[in-house]
């Protein structure tokens, strides 16, 4: 590991490391192991998730006052950020580039099976502790399906996931392009038509297209989330061994471990209907393993941005992790 920086000036102290996924990708970590002050603490490690159409630098855009990755590391804890591959800090790979359409021959499953595991497994190894971890959109299904699948559990002290995305009730496609759109429109404050061009122009100038820019809805059938469908049966079934890809099922995750689900009354993208609906998946989940924060004057971008989320959320994610 070595000194670098992520973005801006004020995030001289982050220090760099690379984590291969066992596909061939290469991440991008940063470490901010104290806060401002300088002092160490002994707090466990927190591995921090972006969301859909970002990367790591997320977590630092906003003031130091902020941003939940300073906030996290004043208060102690070890902070680790790490950008999912084919975002613009984690574009590298063993033997591809991001101008190789192979590059791009991923969905979602691989961020959960590959990018995942990789980030868990560094900071384990690193600091010898179980982490605690927030994922954000994309981060929260990425985190969702492995632990239905009962993997990264025994490196997890607790799990904070802000605008879970499980249950998504719109055709998979259209509802790609039409939550890009939705995200950037409400990010950027641009109307809908003009976000829709922009979206397209990401899609275009990262030799992608939107169903790999955007993993997270492309694979998304209604009332479920499943593994990636390879447009046929025939291809299904040389892939699963069955004709319709296989369904993580969120009722199997396990009952004891140490939930904190935010999510928002305006959020165009994790829907509180269907946040309701993984709820319901949870309803047999131990009631002191399981926090709620609702905020219905909340959008998609605001537990990552906004300018109170150090009161209304931040607040009661620390007690959350004393608590774990």
């Amino acid at each position: 590991m070595h000194r670098g920086r992520l973005v801006g000036t004020r995030k001289k102290n982050l220090a760099n490391a690379w984590v291969t996924t066992k596909d061939g990708y290469i991440l991008s970590m940063q470490r901010m192991p104290m806060g401002r002050s300088g002092e160490k603490s002994d707090k466990p490690p927190v591995l921090l998730q972006h969301g859909i159409l970002i990367d790591a630098s997320s977590w630092l855009l906003n003031s130091p006052d902020e941003s939940l990755a300073f906030i996290l590391a004043d208060n102690g804890y070890d902070v680790w950020l790490v950008s999912t591959r084919g975002t613009k800090y984690s574009s590298g790979h063993t033997s591809l580039s991001p101008s190789d359409p192979a590059y791009w021959n991923w969905s979602w499953d691989e961020l959960a099976a590959y990018d995942l595991p990789a980030s868990f497994e560094y900071v384990h190894d690193e600091t010898g502790q179980k982490l605690h971890y927030v994922g954000h959109s994309l981060g929260t299904l990425m985190a969702l399906a492995a632990f239905s699948q009962d993997n990264l559990l025994n490196m997890l002290r607790s799990a904070a996931l802000f605008c879970p995305i499980a249950y998504l009730n719109q055709i998979p496609t259209l509802l790609a392009k039409v939550a890009a759109d939705s995200f950037i429109a409400e990010f950027l404050k641009m109307n809908r038509e003009a976000a829709a061009k922009l979206v397209e122009d990401i899609c275009q100038k990262t030799h992608s297209n939107c169903s790999n820019l955007m993993p997270a809805f492309t694979v998304i059938r209604t009332g479920t989330i499943a593994m990636y469908d390879y447009g046929s049966e025939a291809a299904n079934n040389k892939q699963y061994g069955q004709p319709i890809p296989p369904v993580y099922n969120m009722t199997s995750i396990p009952n004891g471990v140490p939930l904190f689900l935010g999510y928002g009354g305006q959020d165009m993208i994790s829907d509180v209907k269907d946040v309701h609906t993984l709820l319901d998946s949870l309803k047999d989940h131990d009631a002191d393993k399981l926090v709620l924060l609702y905020r219905e004057e909340y959008a998609h971008v605001d537990f990552v941005f906004g300018i109170n989320a150090n009161q209304v959320v931040y607040d009661p994610l620390m007690s959350f992790f004393k608590l774990n």
